[in-house]
């Protein structure tokens, strides 16, 4: 050994980002599992079978550490829908990949969508919740992403803030449907059937364009 080289483990590269990831993901099976008032840190230490002064270091107080689960489901969230537009040249392709991607995210971890829940029912108090504040930091790329469709007249020329708002809650409904009643069929046929009805809507022939009829500009 070298002369006044010490002895000890390794270093071992992104300790502390792994370490923090560890905690995050086992503090959401807690939270998920007992609700927020119920757990304690002690839970999640337990859970992740170490001492409850690793999880201090990390995360000052309870509400820390709730705060920071919810916002790595949403930061998931975003990164899963990007990885699956991600490459895809047809802008309706696009909007198709991105809806199957929200939908099947909550649907693999309908623990995320229970830590939605429970940020809204203990934390009224706030202005916004972490989903509609990560929902306003990212919906800019999909206004340009609509203003590009309509432009090229793909899309009818209406407010883009009237496609994104109603885009947005019509998956937002069905991720929370899915949760309570169940999913009824397959992700694939359940997303396609939501973006035929958006993109085709439900009157045919003459009676989109009767007044108050769906013509609506």
């Amino acid at each position: 050994m070298t002369k006044g080289r010490r002895r000890g483990r390794p270093r071992v590269p992104n300790l502390a980002a792994m370490r923090r990831e560890q905690i995050l993901t086992a503090a959401t099976r807690v939270f998920a599992r007992v609700g927020y008032r119920c757990a304690d840190l002690q839970d999640v230490a337990d859970d992740l079978g170490v001492g409850k002064g690793t999880l201090y270091r990390y995360f000052p107080t309870k509400e820390a550490l709730f705060t920071a689960a919810v916002d790595r489901v949403m930061v998931g969230m975003r990164g899963t829908i990007d990885e699956a537009i991600s490459g895809t040249a047809d802008e309706l392709a696009v909007i198709r990949a991105a809806v199957r991607a929200y939908l099947g995210y909550f649907d693999r971890h309908p623990e995320f969508v229970e830590l939605l829940i429970q940020e809204r029912a203990e934390f009224r108090d706030r202005k916004k919740s972490s989903y509609f504040t990560h929902r306003e930091a990212n919906i800019e790329r999909w206004r340009e992403f609509y203003s590009g469709l309509i432009a090229a007249g793909t899309m009818r020329n209406i407010p883009v803030d009237r496609i994104t708002e109603v885009m947005s809650n019509a998956i937002y409904g069905a991720m929370f449907t899915n949760y309570f009643g169940g999913r009824r069929k397959a992700l694939v046929d359940q997303a396609d059937d939501i973006l035929d009805v958006l993109f085709h809507g439900l009157l045919a022939g003459p009676e989109k364009r009767r007044p108050g009829k769906g013509g609506r500009s």
